[in-house]
């Protein structure tokens, strides 16, 4: 039988956590680096180092992998207790010596994982475009890493005083020796945020319903989540048959906060009552309608895995990560004792706390202000002043280039990147310049479409700051977008830029105009169209072949009315 309790030591300086367990044993390496610790010109980096690290394992008969989360990278292993020990003693002599004769090798491979992987966007709409938010971006990092750049970034941050080791066995494993470098224990990344106010929204061209809120680090927390999953499914799946899946989630961010997560997904028909749907169920838990019976059911679950004869095994890794966050991990005991003295008043507190920094995906072409939230800002407050390029193109932004940044200005809009808040500056060989500011918003500078100079080009890049720069290879045809999107979805500004960019130009006054004016006279004669032909028989003195002309006439000039809106309305949605 399992033991139900974690007993804490240390081995090579390294705080050890050891919980027995018969069978294979088990065993990880836990250090306090993940993507939000880096740059968005550097992204992947920690990522790149954990494949090398794994190189020299090569083929093995037991299970090994490794995992790069947002504030921790994992190494684990699973098999007999010489093949844990052979795993763990080459992790760390990799780390010390990594196999940069692999370096390019391991590029590609990143980069190929990368095209499977689809980023979500909640990240970087709430963070920007660093800390945590950087999970949202692709690792733009990894194309240029040099060598010394990946051996600098394992000496400061893969060290003994920055990792935790756990193991699940019959015994700490003989002979095990975790040779590292010493270092310094890690804080846990700051926490940035792009959103001036909450609750919040934005639209994207996903089918479904997708929203995060962060909340205390609490049971009560963990609780929430499991009645909005049974409430979300009960209301959207069995009684509306709206969506497949409806599921909600908790997340500790080893902070003293977590992530409570929910999705919901939808036909295009039905994402109208999904959305209106899910809101309700929100609404529902912040009123206070939280089920005796709900909760009961998800405290027995819950209790069942404390309980588990491998409750504690499973627990190891996340003690690890709350070690190194400085946080001590609580017992069973404790873990229990939480559990059982939640209530639905500790539920319905954390729905409202939940409701106050609630994020919202809703489908392409939908709001949510009507629910109380406000839409998340896709253009700045502000543009730079100093050289004005206008746009080669008819109603195209004007790009602006200062002192201080850059802007496109559109009307009464601007998208601006300040160089002092630069993530990054994405750089192709045409010449073209993607600037991402820390907020998540981008200005494309491109210098075909504004007539902009060589010198004025060499002045932007001179004036951001080092190490921002990305070199990336030739894009196929603008405006490709390798970007993801708040940067993308809809921090659009009417210019080529937004957050992403743009989703394409905006209409202007005088266009709207004639959309209103067109539009609204053939709604009408349409009106006309319809009533003579399901009422013009009804005249006696009305032949059948007149009818059949006049009827078709009639359809015809409805459709001639209405071709000059469509026009206008296919054109303002092209990219």
């Amino acid at each position: 039988m399992m033991s139900q309790v974690i007993h804490h030591t240390e081995i090579d300086g390294i705080p050890t956590l050891f919980a027995y367990a018969a069978g294979p044993m088990r065993a990880g390496l836990v250090f306090r680096v993940g993507v939000a610790d880096e740059t968005l010109a550097g992204a992947g980096i920690t990522h790149l180092v954990e494949h090398l690290a794994l190189h020299r394992q090569g083929l093995a008969d037991y299970h090994f992998n490794g995992a790069t989360k947002a504030a921790f990278t994992h190494f684990h292993v699973e098999g007999v207790e010489h093949e844990v020990v052979t795993y763990l003693h080459g992790v760390c002599a990799s780390l010390l010596d990594l196999p940069m004769e692999r370096l390019e090798t391991e590029k590609e491979i990143l980069r190929t994982e990368e095209a499977r992987r689809e980023p979500g966007q909640l990240p970087l709409w709430r963070y920007g475009a660093q800390g945590y938010g950087l999970s949202s971006y692709p690792e733009w990092g990894v194309r240029q890493a040099r060598p010394e750049d990946v051996r600098r970034w394992a000496e400061t941050w893969f060290t003994r005083d920055n990792a935790v080791l756990w193991v699940a066995g019959e015994r700490l494993p003989a002979g095990l020796s975790l040779k590292l470098p010493d270092g310094e224990r890690r804080p846990m990344p700051r926490v940035t945020s792009a959103l001036p106010t909450a609750p919040a929204y934005f639209s994207d061209g996903q089918g479904g319903v997708l929203l995060d809120a962060v909340v205390t680090d609490t049971t009560a927390a963990r609780m929430y989540a499991g009645v909005l999953e049974r409430e979300l499914s009960r209301s959207l799946r069995q009684e509306g048959g709206y969506s497949y899946t409806a599921a909600a989630d908790h997340t500790s961010r080893r902070d003293g906060f977590a992530t409570v997560t929910a999705f919901a997904d939808a036909l295009p028909a039905k994402q109208d009552a999904v959305l209106g749907g899910f809101v309700d169920v929100l609404a529902g838990l912040q009123a206070g309608r939280i089920a005796a019976a709900d909760l009961d059911a998800i405290r027995g679950r819950a209790d069942a895995s404390l309980t588990a004869p491998d409750a504690a095994v499973r627990r190891l890794p996340g003690a690890a990560e709350d070690l190194l966050a400085h946080r001590r991990p609580p017992t069973l005991d404790e873990l229990r004792g939480e559990l059982w003295a939640v209530t639905p008043q500790h539920v319905h507190a954390v729905a409202l706390e939940a409701a106050g920094t609630a994020l919202l995906q809703a489908p392409s072409g939908h709001t949510a202000d009507w629910a109380g939230y406000t839409a998340a800002p896709t253009s700045s407050s502000y543009a730079v002043t100093g050289k004005r390029f206008p746009s080669v193109r008819k109603d195209g932004p004007a790009l602006v280039v200062g002192g201080e940044g850059v802007s496109l200005t559109a009307g009464g809009d601007a998208v601006t990147v300040l160089y002092r808040s630069c993530a990054a500056v994405l750089s192709f060989p045409d010449g073209g310049r993607r600037l991402i500011g820390t907020d998540g918003i981008c200005v494309e500078v491109e210098p075909g479409d504004y007539g902009v100079d060589a010198h004025t080009m060499a002045t932007i890049d001179a004036a951001v700051p080092a190490g921002t720069a990305v070199q990336l290879p030739p894009r196929q045809r603008r405006p490709e977008r390798p970007a993801p999107e708040r940067e993308a979805q809809g921090r659009d500004s009417g210019s080529a830029s937004g957050r992403q960019g743009a989703a394409g130009p905006r209409r202007t006054i005088g266009q709207t105009a004639v959309l209103v004016l067109f539009g609204t006279l053939a709604g009408l004669w349409s009106l006309l169209a319809l009533m003579y032909t399901v009422f013009g028989l009804a005249d006696p003195e009305t032949s059948f072949g007149a009818w059949a002309a006049l009827t078709v006439f009639l359809w015809c000039v409805g459709g001639l009315l209405a071709w000059p809106a469509v026009r206008i309305k296919r054109r303002t949605r092209k990219g």
